[in-house]
């Protein structure tokens, strides 16, 4: 029978690449989560922690012992255990060792381990030194007591634990940050007190909820001594959920009319919080700050001064705008994600995590009880065979001299087992001495009663649970602390408004036609006699306050923002205004005004359009500004005129043409930005050469104003009787003026003073 040959093709497992990649990434993503970004419910620790420890232990690196380069230890744990980079594993193991990065050191350094300020500035392993901490003790000393699993190492000649046999809950005492695939995990750390005291609540009540156990866990305990602002309800409700966010703030005191701050959130940078409040006194936006000192030092790690301009500077507000603008307030996201004793990862609340915990340390306390009793139950088997022995010594020592086989006879002759006459035979001489035999009846007595007692704690429920807390309350005295994150019921941080930062003084602003702005202090200067660079001259200026927002408005529409004290002084030529804001492309800026929120201006353009708007309404936070009057092509904006009584006054608006119409405010509309209503019918222009018609002056008329309009050498003036002539409703034509005054250079509004009564 001939057979069909095989292409080579056919010799290779064929499988859709769809599927492939999908197991590849799957298989990479899981090795990511398990084994490398996510801790265990048991122990806290990620692998690479849990290699480092270990390999410290297997160097004798106890808490007492001499510290070793820590090049020796990463070259171990490499070698041994965790076959990547060397740099990655050293900053782990750096990590482990910086008080403000874990709550409970797991490593003690010697040498240069960095600093708050720069956590990543600790010098090379080839100079550094370490040892286990004494904390570490809680995770080691279990561990050859038969209490967790080994499993090979990466190349199978050697065998590494699994987790550790931690007494605590390390997963919620140091807490841990980690980013998988899919999935992160960012776990606060907590006091071990407050800990241990919930454990043991829960132990003696295990129907508790998670608001019980908020009473004694608080909240997080950072390694920083700022404090936690957040609200209790909502620490309680991301315990709950197991996700969540807790505020810091940083820690002050007022020394000699100075402010400095002493303790920072966690994570967050000296050098970092300097350059922020460093770029806002550059920026004037805190002029009541004269002085900015780092004087952190090894004695005091964190020392950040801020020295006011005089002593009536409100320094608790000082503080607040620096909270609310700064990281000397930051917010810490907890997602309490970890790997639960059944080996998948979630996310678990308070309750579920110190549930799962004391199942963890359930199990490790009944795999050592049970390690100990099988050794005391072989130490009593062999001891047994010893008290034979002692009890018929002569007829042993008989047996050992003349018989073929020793072991055999004595096994016949008094019962023995193999392991038995196996301990007897290696028993030397000088232990068969009246001593020996009571020391090995004392021994045998001790190790009767301690089988007793560990028969007693795995059989009684009540016993164990008096043993778990025992255990709990003597680490917590022996390795707890107190508090250093105080919780506090805190105000909302408030920035500073703009207004609350400057001296309320008289200011002058002094704009160019060229773009120039500049300020100067009081209302006594001439703008006339105020110098510019060749060939600019004046704009417009404006007389307010320093505390006032200056509205300005650019020949496109839009309005923007300034404040007087970000601009330069008026003893130089000023600045582009184009250095404070973003205009557009062959705009300039137009006019500029000051006044209160709440007052109200006609806003128009010369197309013959306008409406009433808020001054707030002009108001921006846009460098770019924001429109608000719609423009056509060719048309440019007016100036706004602020409307004391917009009830009462009268609109006098005057074109080109010499046309003047006469209209009451109120019958324009209250809008915050558009087009408007049309104020003057100004026909659309034909096919004339001259030039279109467009709105020439506009002016609010009070009641009882004269209206005086110059035209040339001459003037016109009206009363209020002679104005009716020219008064209508909005949006009508308006009436020609006479001739000789239809080309209007000015208007002017004379209010009417009320004749003084001499009968008084």
């Amino acid at each position: 029978m001939t057979q069909t040959p095989i292409s080579r093709a056919e010799e290779f497992e064929r499988q859709p690449f769809q599927e492939f990649t999908r197991n590849a990434y799957l298989n990479y993503s899981m090795y990511v989560i398990l084994d490398r970004a996510l801790p265990h419910i048991g122990d806290g620790l990620k692998p690479v922690q849990r290699r480092i420890i270990y390999s410290m232990s297997q160097l004798g690196l106890s808490s007492t012992a001499k510290f070793k380069k820590s090049a020796r230890t990463v070259g171990d744990v490499l070698g041994k255990f965790h076959p990547h980079g060397d740099t990655a594993c050293y900053e782990a193991m750096v990590l482990m060792a910086q008080p403000f990065s874990l709550r409970y050191p797991l490593v003690d350094g010697q040498g240069n381990w960095g600093d708050p300020n720069d956590p990543k500035s600790f010098a090379a392993m080839r100079y550094t030194e370490s040892r286990l901490s004494r904390y570490a003790k809680i995770l080691l000393d279990e561990l050859e007591q038969g209490t967790v699993n080994w499993v090979p190492n990466f190349d199978g000649t050697l065998e590494e634990p699994s987790l550790m046999p931690a007494r605590l809950p390390n997963i919620l005492l140091n807490g841990t940050t980690g980013i998988a695939v899919g999935m992160a995990t960012s776990i606060p750390p907590h006091n071990l007190r407050e800990v241990a005291k919930a454990l043991i609540f829960l132990i003696e009540n295990p129907n508790a909820h998670t608001s019980d156990l908020c009473k004694f866990v608080k909240g997080p305990d950072f390694p920083t001594q700022a404090e936690i602002i957040t609200p209790a309800d909502e620490i309680s409700d991301t315990y709950k959920k197991g996700k969540g966010r807790v505020k810091m703030r940083a820690r002050y005191i007022i020394e000699d009319g100075e402010l400095v701050f002493t303790a920072l959130p966690y994570h967050a940078s000296t050098e970092k919080i300097y350059e922020q409040i460093a770029a806002q006194i550059s920026a004037k936006k805190l002029p009541m700050v004269a002085d900015l000192r780092d004087e952190s030092d090894h004695e005091e790690p964190t020392r950040l001064v801020v020295m006011p301009r005089s002593n009536r500077v409100d320094l608790d507000a000082l503080a607040a705008h620096l909270f609310a603008t700064t990281d000397l307030e930051k917010s810490f996201s907890i997602n309490m994600n970890m790997i639960g004793l059944d080996g998948r990862p979630g996310v678990k609340n308070l309750k579920e995590t110190l549930n799962e915990w004391l199942e963890f340390r359930k199990a490790v306390i009944e795999k050592k009880f049970r390690f100990r009793l099988e050794k005391i139950i072989n130490r009593l088997h062999i001891l047994e065979g010893f008290k034979t022995v002692y009890l018929n010594l002569d007829q042993v020592i008989e047996i050992i001299r003349k018989a073929d086989d020793p072991a055999k006879k004595l096994m016949e002759t008094f019962g023995l087992s193999e392991i038995q006459v196996k301990a007897v035979l290696e028993i030397r001489l000088r232990q068969l001495a009246r001593m020996e035999e009571i020391k090995i009846t004392g021994e045998m007595a001790a190790l009767s009663k301690e089988k007793a007692y560990l028969d007693n704690l795995l059989s009684s429920p009540k016993a164990f649970k008096a043993f778990m807390i025992k255990e709990i309350k003597d680490d917590a005295k022996n390795f707890g602390d107190k508090r250093r994150s105080p919780i506090k019921k805190r105000k909302e941080a408030e920035a500073f408004s703009v207004t609350d930062v400057i001296d309320v003084e008289p200011v002058t602003i002094i704009l160019s036609a060229n773009g120039w702005i500049r300020t100067a202090k009081g209302h006594d200067i001439d703008p006339g006699n105020v110098k510019f660079r060749t060939g600019d001259h004046l704009l417009c200026h404006l007389r307010t306050r320093s505390d006032k927002p200056i509205a300005l408005i650019d020949t496109s529409g839009r309005a923007y923002t300034l404040f007087s004290h970000t601009l330069p002084s008026a003893r130089g030529n000023g600045e582009p205004v184009t250095g404070h804001l973003t205009l557009a492309p062959d705009t300039g800026i137009y006019t500029m005004f000051a006044a209160e929120d709440e007052d109200l201006f006609l806003n128009g353009a010369d197309n013959g359009y306008g409406y009433i708007i808020k001054f707030s309404d002009f108001l921006t936070n846009f460098k770019n500004g924001k429109a608000v009057i719609t423009l056509s092509q060719n048309d440019l904006p007016m100036t706004p005129l602020p409307i004391p009584d917009v009830n009462s006054d009268n609109i006098a608006a005057i074109t080109t043409g010499g046309r003047m119409l006469i209209f009451p405010a109120n019958q324009l509309p209250r809008l915050k930005k558009g087009k408007g209503n049309k104020m003057i019918h100004i026909p659309a222009a034909g096919k004339s050469k001259n030039k279109p018609e467009k709105l020439k002056f506009l002016k609010i008329l009070p009641l009882n104003s004269n209206l005086v309009i110059y035209s040339g050498k001459h003037l016109l003036r009206l009363t209020p009787g002679n104005q009716q002539d020219y008064t209508s409703t909005r949006g009508r034509r308006g009436k020609l003026l006479p001739r000789g005054y239809r080309k209007v250079d000015e208007i002017e509004i004379i209010p009417i003073r009320p004749a003084i009564d001499d009968r008084d």
